[in-house]
């Protein structure tokens, strides 16, 4: 901390630790990391948590038709638009404990310093923590920022249905339910903030590499989710001669290879490494050791931060889908599309004052992950923080971050947010 004098130097960064330490617990695995799923009981317990603490500093709680909660500081001019701060709460199945939660905690620590300080400001602050950022449950992810800034329909994410068949729906009505009884009120619509922060861990290795605690982000590459299904037919497996059958398996074998086959010339044609595909999910049915799979099913993600990259591939796939594959037909499912975004060039400059202080000559960082803000900065002048994470890994129980380098982003962010309160 170079500067008590800054409103961000008073940031009790001990106890924002403490906080994000105590959020670990809530969902956390026998081995480490943690299993906190969209909407599941550790998911609302961790709501909760958040909605007590609100109470705690005096704020004003809510909760929304699709479960995103916040707690709101009442400005001098409850007219002015507020200023929103946010991430996410809930997890990767076998996920770890900073992964969106390091961003709503430290939107938590600006409250906290607001009221401990007795701080007035013009317009209203709020903290939210969105549902399903992660879509590891309700595939795909951020269907509750999606919503609050116009870009998804209620009607359309409620059907969606996780592995175990329980819609994101009945999962909702449990989740609603139980925030009423919090003493949270019902905010039935959305609304426009006035601007939008958010802090999250890099999930890539560049600050750690660079020795580097924190950066500005100045935009966030698109995203379009796939499914790929191929259609065979299940046959014996020991009776069926090789030349005859029509196996689902071997058919998204070779389709999968002209797919990377695609980006590989994609990626050479345009001298470019930003491309991004992978394949998380596969399935195959009937799924028994002596019989031809008659389905396979497997999902693609794709990424790039230029939607025109992202546009001629995706022709490239539809083109794919129509052709059989070693006889088998192929279907391809759209689940979603998200263009790049380029965050508000002002308040990246905010962020980059402040961010001088503390980590000289930082970089002006690309998301590769998507992430909230992705949806909020088409509703109002949004940015991010990155926090440096060990070796870049996310997603998985070993993810790390160092007290010392998440303390000066959120000075950062409290200062970045006082700086727009009196915008």
């Amino acid at each position: 901390m170079q500067n008590d004098e800054t409103f961000g130097g008073q940031v009790d960064t001990q106890h924002f630790w403490r906080d994000l330490q105590h959020q670990a617990c809530i969902g956390a695995l026998p081995g480490g990391g943690l299993g906190r799923l969209a909407l599941d009981d550790n998911d609302i317990r961790a709501r909760q948590w958040l909605i007590d603490e609100g109470h705690k500093l005096g704020c004003q709680t809510f909760y929304d038709l699709i479960g995103n909660v916040y707690l709101r500081r009442e400005g001098l001019d409850p007219q002015l638009p507020p200023l929103l701060i946010g991430s996410h709460l809930d997890s990767q199945p076998c996920g770890g404990a900073y992964d969106g939660t390091l961003g709503v905690v430290a939107g938590l620590a600006v409250l906290r310093t607001l009221h401990e300080q007795n701080i007035s400001h013009p317009r209203s602050i709020e903290v939210v923590s969105w549902t399903n950022e992660e879509g590891a449950r309700f595939a795909p992810g951020t269907p509750g920022s999606a919503w609050f800034a116009g870009k998804r329909e209620l009607e359309e994410i409620l059907p969606l249905c996780d592995d175990s068949g329980t819609t994101f729906g009945d999962a909702l009505a449990h989740c609603l339910s139980v925030l009423g009884d919090s003493n949270a009120i019902e905010r039935p619509d959305s609304f426009t903030p006035h601007a939008y922060l958010e802090v999250h861990i890099e999930q890539g290795p560049i600050l750690d590499a660079s020795g580097l605690p924190v950066c500005a982000v100045s935009g966030i590459q698109g995203v379009n989710w796939y499914r790929f299904e191929l259609a065979g037919v299940a046959n014996h497996a020991g009776t069926t001669p090789m030349e005859m059958r029509y196996d689902a398996l071997m058919a998204a074998h070779t389709l999968i290879s002209e797919l990377k086959s695609v980006i590989e010339r994609t990626a050479v044609q345009h001298q470019d490494n930003q491309l991004r595909f992978t394949i998380g999910k596969f399935a195959l049915a009937p799924g028994s050791v002596n019989t031809i799979a008659d389905r396979a099913t497997f999902s693609v993600d794709l990424r790039h931060p230029k939607a025109e990259t992202l546009a001629v591939i995706d022709a490239e796939f539809q083109q794919l889908a129509q052709q059989l594959w070693e006889g088998c037909e192929a279907t391809l499912h759209v689940s979603s599309r998200v263009p790049p975004v380029a965050f508000d060039e002002d308040i990246v400059s905010l962020l980059e004052r402040s961010i001088e202080q503390y980590a000289p000559g930082a970089p002006l960082l690309v998301s590769g992950a998507f992430h909230d803000a992705i949806h909020i900065a088409h509703l109002c002048p949004s940015a991010m923080l990155f926090v440096a994470c060990r070796d870049g890994l996310s997603h998985h129980p070993d993810e790390h971050v160092e007290e010392q380098d998440a303390a000066p982003a959120v000075r950062v962010l409290a200062q970045t947010a006082f700086e727009l309160l009196h915008q």
